[in-house]
């Protein structure tokens, strides 16, 4: 039997080759997210007491990135807030690292989140990740 909402959501799908993409960017993303976990967790023996509980938090943070970001790979229009949350993030670290480009890392930091950014920007264009806010996207029961 077709539902109201399997009406609803297949009439706003994205066509197959840009979903496809799209979720194929996430995935990209996610997986080169792992690349910063790894090195972060090779340089947390070399650091001082003072800075160890810092780099530790900010490298398990790859790890939630990476996570999101293969949420959203695997069902993106079923992580309402997620597109957009991630976006504000990369975003404003990108502008405030603009803004202070002459600090240590701070160009690595313009090119890293820049580059995730518009990996985002455009998955979010490809599989219509607004439609997360849709009445119905979620589901029938996502009005509780």
């Amino acid at each position: 039997m077709i539902t109201q909402t399997d009406v609803a959501t297949a009439a706003t799908a994205p066509p197959r080759w840009q979903d496809l993409t799209g979720r194929i960017l996430m995935a990209i993303t996610a997986a080169t997210t792992l690349v910063p976990f790894v090195e972060g967790v090779t340089r947390l023996g070399d650091l001082s007491d003072d800075l160890i509980l810092t780099e530790y938090w900010r490298t398990c943070a790859y790890l939630v990135f990476a996570g999101m970001w293969a949420l959203l790979a695997v069902a993106p229009r079923k992580q309402r807030g997620m597109w957009e949350l991630l976006l504000l993030h990369k975003i404003a670290v990108t502008i405030q690292a603009a803004f202070i480009i002459d600090v240590p890392h701070a160009k690595l930091t313009v090119i890293a989140d820049g580059f995730v950014s518009l990996m985002t920007i455009a998955a979010y264009l490809l599989c219509r990740g607004w439609h997360t806010w849709r009445r119905g996207a979620l589901g029938p029961n996502d009005n509780r």
